[in-house]
């Protein structure tokens, strides 16, 4: 009988928090969706929270 020692819950587990580009306010959970490099300049990220992704059907940059 092995137990384990890791708690079943994920309350502890980190999550992003930042602008979601879609709605335009901050919220918890955002994910990477597009990153547009430019060759001389900084570049542009865009971030979406959980609700923006289903409701735009958003793939997180990862996930592709």
């Amino acid at each position: 009988m092995s137990e384990s020692t890791q708690p079943t819950t994920t309350e502890d587990t980190p999550t992003a928090y930042g602008l979601c580009h879609w709605h335009q306010g901050y919220a918890s959970g955002i994910r990477l969706i597009n990153a547009i490099e430019q060759g001389s300049g900084s570049g542009i990220t865009h971030f979406a929270c959980g609700p923006c992704r289903e409701l735009h059907r958003l793939t997180p940059f990862a996930d592709r």
